[in-house]
């Protein structure tokens, strides 16, 4: 073990969570050693446990950091369109997903009874679904009830089908976004008094074009 730097409690904490966050991105959950990430940051296992009692709360810590951080990334900016926004949204959270696959499942299926790890996540959606209330076109309180509904399913749709995607990638990750971008699109347009993307789907994307006849040999 190298010599150790000594550093301010929560600078040791954060560069703690840094060595975690790497050593579960890069392995499988049961494959992280306690022992490791002490080793790798250069502190005794008594100082790593002083900081985490167990490597599950290592990862929890490691975890919210990461929905924090995605939080802050996704823009959700009203100066862009609606289809803009969800697919920065979407962007931003599949580019961690690629990054921090073992990470990811681990949570995901691993970890999927931990109440810990489940309110991060749960909080983390709730989040999302508050920000893209925020930014639709809403006639009434009815149809925002409405349209938490299907947010609320929707997300939990991209979750499943990103955490699936990750194990056994079954199309390209622009048709993955795409899939997810085009499925809220579609569950919302019943729901609001005007078509929140009316240029979508894009042309050539599989589909003719919305308002424009298929042409039929005779």
């Amino acid at each position: 073990m190298s010599p150790r730097q000594r550093l301010s409690p929560a600078d040791r904490r954060a560069q703690l969570l840094a060595v975690g966050a790497r050593l579960f991105a890069a392995h499988p959950y049961a494959d992280v050693l306690m022992e490791e990430v002490a080793e790798q940051a250069g502190v005794s296992r008594a100082l790593l446990y002083r900081h985490f009692p167990s490597k599950q709360a290592l990862f929890a810590a490691v975890y919210q950091q990461a929905a924090d951080q995605l939080l802050a990334e996704t823009r959700l900016d009203p100066a862009d369109s609606l289809v803009e926004q969800l697919t920065q949204g979407m962007d931003v959270h599949l580019d961690y997903f690629v990054a921090n696959r073992h990470a990811v499942l681990a949570a995901n299926r691993v970890l999927a009874g931990d109440p810990v790890i489940q309110t991060i996540m749960t909080n983390e959606l709730d989040a999302l679904r508050a920000r893209l209330l925020a930014v639709l076109p809403l006639a009434d309180e009815s149809a925002r009830e409405a349209v938490s509904g299907v947010l609320k399913s929707w997300l939990v749709f991209v979750q499943v089908l990103c955490v699936d995607w990750l194990t056994h990638e079954t199309c390209t990750r622009t048709q993955l976004r795409d899939v997810c971008v085009g499925a809220v699109l579609g569950a919302l347009r019943p729901l609001l008094a005007e078509d929140p993307a009316p240029d979508w789907p894009p042309q050539g994307a599989g589909a003719p074009a919305r308002g424009r006849p298929e042409h039929h040999d005779a």
